[in-house]
C-alpha cells in the first residue's frame, strides 16, 4: 500500500492494485497545487520585510520546482486503474513527493530563526495545515503524508527544541504521529473503496458480456407472458425460432402459438398439455421437453419459465427461457435405437435378444410353461463374402434377415447376434415340436438362392435350440447349451437343425481336451507321416506319394485326421503343424529315386500366412531336396478366401521350380479364372466322381472327360482319387487321367514301408522298362 517493496508475483496483481490505487491522482494533484501554492504566497506575505529577500525568494523557487515536478510525476500515472504501475514508476513518484517534503521544512527551521515568536507561530499554522491537507487531499499516496509528517514534524520539533519551546516540540510530534496514522488509515480505506469498486465493476462487465452472449446464442432464446398467458416482450431469436417476426406474435397466447395446427385438430402432445397446466397453476418449471409444431414440422423445444411478481407480490406473467433441442433429442432417439437394434438389417440386436430371452424365462417360471431360443449360423456364408466383397455379403445379410423376420409368429422375435448370426427367441412353446417346424421352415427358406447385383448366390443355415428352463434356467446357460447345439449341427455337414441335448458338453469338453492335447502335439512328438503312393496309369510304376499326417495322442490315442484337423484349422495350429508336414516329407523324399515327387496338402490358413513361401525354402534347402520333386497340393477355396494373396504365394513357389496340384476339382467352386492365372501341374480329380463314373453314371463321365480334356489342351497332368477296384482303375485309364490314387495301389504306409517298396525288385524292373 506504501509503495516500499513489491510483493511476491504469486501473491496477486500488485501492478493493478496500484494503478486503481492512484486512480484518482489527476484530481487530487489540481486540490495539492491549489493549496501548496496558497501556502507559499501565505508564507511569502507573512515573511515579507522580515526575512531577506534573496533566501525567501530562492526558497518560493525551490518550492515551485518541486511542486512543479511532482505534478508531471502524476500526470504520467494517468489511466493507471487500466494498465497498472510499474516499480519505477513508484520511485519517481515518491522521490518527487519527497523532496516537495523536504522544500517545506525549511520555512520554520531558516525563517522561523529570523523573526519574532509571532513570525514562528504564523509559520508553524501554515505548515499545520499543509499537514492536515496531505493526510486528506491525498489518500492514493500515504507516502506524502508519511514525508510530510516525518520531514516537517520531525523538523519542526527539532526547532523548537532548540529555541526552548519544548510544549509547541511536543505538539509538533503529535501533529506529525496523527497526521500519519490519518494519512494511512485514509489510504486504506480508499484502497478497499477502489478495489471494492473494480470487483463491481468486474462483475457488471461479465454479467454484461454473458447476457450479450446469451443473447446472441442462436440455441437459446428468452419469451415473456402476460397475466392472460400472451407473448410478451420475446427476444429475437424466439421469434425466428418461430419462424415469424416478433411484432407478429405479440400478443398471442403462448401454448396456441407453439402447439401449432394440432391446437385445433385436439391432438395436442402431452408434454404441451403438462406446459399449459404448470402455467396455469402458475408453478415454476426447469428443462420441460415439449413437443412443439414450427411451420408444419414437429420439433422439441426444452423449456424453463418462472412466474414474475410486482413489488407488491402480485403475479404480473411468466418469464423464461427455451432452446431448440431437436437434433439432440433425435441423436439421443438414434443412439438408443442402436443400442438395442443391428444398424444393417434393423433387427433386434444381442442386448435386446438377452432382455427377450430374459422375460421369455421369467414368463414359463411364472406359467409353467416352456420358452425356446434358437442360434442360427449361415453355412458357405465367408465364401461368398470373401469372393464377391463385403457390400455383396451386407447385402445378402439383409435379404436373409428378412426372410427369417417372414417366419415370425407373435409370440417370437428374431435378431441379429453379429456377423452371420441370428437367433430366435420362442416365448411360449408349449408343443416342442414347434421348435423343429421352425427350425425347418428357417433352413428352407434360405437355402433359397438369392439374387444380388446380378450374382445368384446360395447359402445355408445351422440351427442348434436349446428349450428353457430344462435346458437352462437362465439367459447364460441356455445361450450357451444352443450354442453348443449349433456347433454340433455344423459338425453334422451344416443345412440341418440340433436340439442340445446333455452329451453335447460331454463332446465339447472333449473337443476343449482333444485342443489342449493338439497344442503339446509337436512338441512331444506324437506327430508321424504316412505316404500314400500315386502311380502311373500306364505302366503303374510310383511316380509319386502324398504326405498324410497322422495323430498318435498320449492321452488319446490314435486321433482321426477328420477329427484332429479340423480342430487345427480352426485354432490355427494348422500352420506350425503344416510347416513341420513340410520339412518332415521333403527330409523323408530325399532317400527316394530322383524320379519320385513328393506332395504335401496345405491348409488356406497355412498358405495365406506371411511366412509360407519362406518355410517352403526352408525345407528344400535343409532336407537338399530338389525345387522340382515337390509338389504342394491346394483346394478351390483357398481362391475364395484370397485370391489374390493366394495367386501371389503360389507363383513364388513356381518361380522355385515346385510344382502345384489343385485338390478335389469340381466338388467346390471350380472357376476356370484361375486355371488361366495359374499353370498348375496337375488337377486331382476327387473321387466321388470316380466312384459315380463306375456305376455307369453319365455326368460323372462326362465330367472327368471334359476335365481330361481341358488339363490336355492346358499342359496338365490329372491324377484320379479313390481307385478301390479293377473296374475303376480300367475305366480311369480309358477317360484318358494320366495318374492313378487310391486303396488299389496302395493305402498310406509308414516312411518305412515307403522306403521299403522302392527295394522290390518289381518296382525296378518296371522302372528299368521306362
Amino acid at each position: 500500500m506504501l509503495g516500499l517493496i513489491d510483493p511476491k508475483d504469486d501473491e496477486g496483481d500488485w501492478e493493478r492494485l496500484r494503478g486503481l490505487q492512484f486512480q484518482g491522482l489527476q484530481q487530487a494533484s489540481t486540490i495539492r497545487r491549489v493549496t501548496q501554492i496558497t501556502a507559499m504566497l501565505a508564507i511569502v506575505v507573512i515573511c515579507f520585510g522580515k526575512v531577506p529577500l534573496l533566501p525567501l525568494a530562492g526558497w518560493f523557487a525551490v518550492s515551485g520546482f518541486s511542486l512543479w515536478h511532482s505534478y508531471t510525476m502524476f500526470k504520467r500515472l494517468i489511466g493507471s486503474d487500466r494498465r497498472g504501475i510499474s516499480r519505477s514508476e513508484i520511485n519517481r513518484l515518491l522521490h518527487g513527493v519527497g523532496l516537495n517534503a523536504l522544500a517545506w521544512t525549511v520555512p520554520l527551521t531558516t525563517f522561523g530563526g529570523l523573526g519574532d515568536l509571532s513570525l514562528r507561530f504564523q509559520i508553524w499554522a501554515i505548515l499545520a495545515v499543509m499537514l492536515t491537507a496531505s493526510a486528506l487531499l491525498m489518500p492514493a499516496v500515504p507516502m506524502a503524508a508519511l514525508f510530510f509528517g516525518v520531514l516537517i514534524g520531525g523538523s519542526s520539533a527539532v526547532f523548537f527544541l532548540i529555541t526552548g519551546s519544548f510544549e509547541m516540540a511536543l505538539i509538533s510530534l503529535a501533529m506529525a504521529a496523527i497526521t500519519i496514522w490519518g494519512a494511512i488509515e485514509s489510504a486504506t480505506r480508499y484502497l478497499n473503496a477502489k478495489v471494492a469498486e473494480a470487483g463491481i465493476s468486474e462483475k457488471d462487465e461479465v454479467v454484461s458480456m454473458l447476457l450479450r452472449e446469451y443473447e446472441e446464442n442462436e440455441a437459446d432464446w428468452l419469451w415473456q407472458t402476460d397475466t392472460k398467458r400472451r407473448v410478451r416482450a420475446v427476444s429475437p431469436r424466439f421469434a425466428f425460432a418461430l419462424g415469424r417476426e416478433a411484432s407478429e406474435i405479440e400478443g398471442m397466447p403462448f401454448v396456441e402459438l407453439i402447439a401449432g395446427a394440432s391446437w385445433q385438430d385436439d391432438e395436442v402432445h402431452p408434454s404441451l398439455r403438462e406446459l399449459a397446466e404448470r402455467i396455469k397453476r402458475r408453478e415454476s418449471f426447469s428443462n420441460l421437453l415439449v413437443r412443439v409444431t414450427v411451420q408444419g414440422r414437429p420439433r422439441w423445444w426444452e423449456l424453463s419459465g418462472t412466474p414474475k411478481l410486482d413489488s407488491n407480490g402480485i403475479f404480473t406473467g411468466f418469464r423464461g427461457v427455451g432452446s431448440d433441442e431437436t437434433e439432440a433429442r433425435e441423436s439421443s432417439d438414434k443412439i438408443a435405437y442402436l443400442a438395442r437394434y443391428d444398424a444393417l438389417t434393423g433387427l433386434p440386436n444381442r442386448m435386446m435378444l438377452t432382455e427377450a430371452l430374459d422375460e421369455a424365462l421369467a414368463y414359463s417360471s411364472t406359467w409353467r410353461t416352456r420358452c425356446a431360443f434358437l442360434m442360427i449360423d449361415l453355412d458357405r456364408f465367408k465364401a461368398v463374402n470373401d469372393t464377391l466383397g463385403h457390400l455383396v455379403g451386407d447385402q445378402l445379410l439383409a435379404r436373409v434377415s428378412d426372410r427369417i423376420r417372414e417366419q415370425m409368429g407373435e409370440s417370437e422375435m428374431c435378431g441379429r447376434l453379429g456377423g452371420d448370426e441370428f437367433a430366435i427367441v420362442m416365448r411360449d412353446v408349449s408343443d416342442a415340436g414347434r421348435v423343429s417346424i421352425l427350425a425347418r421352415r428357417v433352413i428352407d427358406r434360405l437355402a433359397q438362392p438369392y439374387e444380388i447385383d446380378n450374382h445368384t448366390l446360395y447359402v445355408g443355415a445351422s440351427i442348434g435350440s436349446a428349450c428353457g428352463p430344462q435346458d437352462g434356467a437362465d439367459v447364460e446357460t441356455l445361450m450357451r447349451n444352443a450354442d453348443l447345439a449349433l456347433y454340433r449341427a455344423k459338425d453334422l455337414g451344416g443345412n440341418v437343425h440340433h436340439r442340445y441335448e446333455p452329451a453335447l458338453h460331454a463332446h465339447a469338453e472333449e473337443r476343449r481336451k482333444l485342443e489342449s492335447a493338439l497344442r503339446h502335439a509337436l512338441e512331444r512328438n506324437e506327430f508321424v507321416l504316412n505316404f500314400q503312393p500315386v502311380v502311373d496309369a500306364t505302366d503303374e510304376s510310383v511316380v509319386s506319394f502324398e504326405a498324410l499326417v497322422r495323430w498318435h495322442s498320449r492321452e488319446h490315442g490314435f486321433v482321426s485326421p477328420a477329427k484332429f484337423i479340423p480342430l487345427a484349422e480352426d485354432t490355427r495350429l494348422i500352420v506350425p503343424i503344416g510347416e513341420w508336414v513340410l520339412r518332415e516329407a521333403c527330409r523323408q523324399a530325399v532317400n527316394w529315386p530322383e524320379n519320385v515327387r513328393v506332395a504335401v496338402n496345405v491348409s488356406g490358413e497355412q498358405l495365406l500366412d506371411s511366412n509360407f513361401a519362406t518355410s517352403v525354402v526352408n525345407a528344400l534347402a535343409e532336407s537338399g531336396l530338389a525345387p522340382n520333386r515337390l509338389e504342394i497340393e491346394v483346394t478351390e477355396s483357398i481362391f475364395l478366401r484370397d485370391g489374390t494373396t493366394a495367386n501371389h504365394v503360389l507363383e513364388r513357389i513356381m518361380a522355385l521350380g515346385c510344382g502345384v496340384a489343385l485338390d478335389d476339382f469340381g466338388t467346390g467352386y471350380s472357376s476356370l479364372g484361375y486355371l488361366r492365372k495359374l499353370r498348375f501341374s496337375t488337377i486331382k480329380v476327387d473321387r466321388s466322381f470316380v466312384q459315380s463314373a463306375a456305376t455307369g453314371n453319365a455326368e460323372s463321365i462326362a465330367i472327368i472327360r471334359a476335365v481330361v480334356a481341358m488339363a490336355e489342351s492346358l499342359d496338365m497332368s490329372t491324377t484320379a482319387e479313390g481307385a478301390e477296384t479293377e473296374h475303376e482303375v480300367q475305366l480311369i485309364r480309358e477317360l484318358g487321367c494320366r495318374k492313378i490314387q487310391g486303396y488299389f495301389f496302395g493305402r498310406p504306409m509308414s516312411t518305412e514301408d515307403a522306403r521299403a517298396l522302392f527295394q522290390n525288385p518289381h518296382y525296378l524292373e518296371r522302372q528299368s522298362v521306362a
